[in-house]
């Protein structure tokens, strides 16, 4: 049973939140820029390592890590203590960059991707406890507003700095980019993060820890898997997700008996929680369908170029960072609940708001719709940290919010499976029944579709025509999806989540017994 950090008496008001925030925006730009940087780069790696039927495991095998790891992260930083959590964290990820920009092979480097992404949980996990930590209820909104600007900027720039480096110097450089900025974080943290610590004695929850992450494992993986490398109803698929269930039946019961569990069963018990992790897991499965889909939309179906289908994107970066930064004034006169139930009605408006649009729309329609998406985001995003974590002291806080972050990575894994089985099966049905005359040029099957799209010379007028009608439709029928996805957030929101937060216990940065005061 390590010794680990126990609530000791709180220190006047901090004096280095400033250097300490910029420490946790550099430390979150480490995770928000990696995968925008990594995606423009492609074409290089692949020439160098090869191995091109693995490549979409270089994103997928760091969200599965990162995801899994979150929950175990968040309560190591309730039971040690967020700086050295952090710091560890940090030195992981910058060690597994490191790796990446010497791998030798696409096996070896979606391995060391894997790292990175156990390091990234660790960022993800703390950053946003750290947040509650240092400022109060008032100065949360505002501060998550920064915190959410990195990701924006991350959106607008990391994808041109990853191609300019990948272009011009080596695709290796996008990873030993990282390092001065991981230094940076370094040097901040431990000059100007001071955690008041008291000794004690936990007994650290192994089973649990172990159940959880297998079980996330299991169930990200098939999802990751299901329909790409077999088909849904195959034998390994059927086994990967038995897996899944029988691990969270282990990891239930082994959080049930544990004394200080990774996930508590208190979690799921108490509406505001509850509400805001199921919350959470819905805002991901909004997140990840205009992420994944509407760029290849901009290219195929309105004809834009690369760049300026990424900037329609965008504009949800733009808009999520603009409403964290005010969040603070909604969930201060109207609640939390009630800010919660603004965000998702504004997210279903922008998704309907698409829908009502033509096949090929204009272009301002998509990225109008898509700005006012990241907007409702935005508020969600904000209420679901900042809310649950005002309602617990600090030695639960960082479960809290390793448990909200686990469920909004775990809507993106889930949204990226479902998204992609409906886009895939409408664009099948379109191919599958296109007249003789055209099917002779079009792909045959969904497989076919990027090498068509990358050479639409070749399919001739009427055939690339047909395809970008048989593409808008899969993304229609996405944003179907995302309607739905939409409505039930707003539903949770409305029928789980309670219309008053009990702030009282973590709201303020008050002294007594039971706090602990990070400066």
């Amino acid at each position: 049973m390590p010794a680990s950090v126990t609530p000791a008496a709180a220190p006047p008001p901090p004096a280095h939140r400033r250097p300490v925030l910029i420490a946790l925006m550099v430390a979150m730009a480490l995770s928000a820029m990696d995968n925008t940087i990594v995606s423009t780069a492609i074409v290089q790696l692949v020439g160098d390592l090869g191995g091109f039927s693995l490549f979409s495991w270089v994103f997928s095998g760091y969200l599965l890590t990162q995801t899994v790891s979150i929950p175990v992260y968040g309560k190591l930083a309730d039971l040690w203590g967020r700086k050295p959590v952090l710091i560890a964290g940090t030195l992981i990820f910058l060690a597994g960059s490191a790796l990446c920009a010497s791998a030798w092979s696409m096996v070896s480097l979606i391995c060391f991707r894997g790292l990175q992404g156990l390091g990234a949980g660790a960022i993800m996990a703390t950053v946003n406890t750290l947040a509650g930590d240092l400022y109060e209820l008032e100065e949360r909104g505002r501060v998550q507003g920064w915190l959410s600007s990195v990701w924006g900027i991350s959106a607008v720039f990391g994808p041109t700095l990853g191609g300019s480096l990948a272009q011009y110097v080596s695709w290796r450089w996008i990873f030993l980019i990282n390092l001065p900025l991981g230094a940076v974080a370094l040097v901040l943290v431990g000059r100007y993060l001071h955690e008041q610590v008291a000794r004690a004695r936990h007994r650290i929850d192994v089973a649990g820890a172990v159940t959880v992450l297998v079980a996330a494992g299991a169930l990200i993986f098939g999802l990751l898997q299901g329909g790409v490398a077999w088909p849904w109803l195959s034998p390994p698929s059927i086994a990967v997700l038995a897996v899944a269930v029988l691990a969270t039946a282990a990891a239930v019961a082994a959080e049930r008996r544990a004394a200080e569990p990774i996930v508590p069963p208190w979690f799921w018990r108490r509406r505001v929680l509850a509400g805001s992790g199921f919350t959470a897991l819905g805002l991901g499965l909004l997140v990840i369908g205009p992420s994944t889909f509407l760029p290849t939309f901009g290219q195929a179906v309105l004809g834009l170029g690369a760049v300026a289908a990424g900037a329609v994107l965008a504009t949800m970066s733009i808009g999520w960072p603009l409403a964290s930064s005010q969040s603070g004034r909604f969930f201060l006169s109207i609640g939390f609940r009630d800010t919660e139930l603004a965000g998702a009605a504004i997210c279903l408006a922008a998704v309907i708001a698409f829908l009502a649009g033509p096949p090929r729309p204009p272009v301002w329609l998509p990225a109008a719709s898509t700005f006012v998406l990241g907007f409702g985001l935005g508020l969600i995003s904000v209420c679901t940290v900042v809310g649950p974590q005002a309602t617990v002291t600090w030695e639960q806080r960082g479960v809290v919010t390793g448990t909200v972050m686990f469920c909004r990575y775990l809507g993106q894994a889930v949204g990226a499976a479902i998204f992609g089985a409906i886009f895939n099966t409408a664009l099948a049905g379109r191919l599958s029944a296109a007249p003789a005359a055209l099917a002779r040029r079009l792909p045959h099957g969904v497989s076919g579709v990027s090498g068509a799209l990358a050479r639409p010379g070749r399919l001739g007028p009427a055939a690339a025509g047909y395809l970008r009608d048989a593409i808008s439709a899969g993304t229609h029928d996405v944003y179907l999806g995302l309607a739905v996805a939409g409505a039930a957030t707003l539903l949770v929101a409305l029928a789980v989540v309670p219309r008053r937060f009990a702030t009282s216990a973590g709201a303020a940065a008050s002294t007594g017994p039971g706090r602990q005061k990070t400066r």
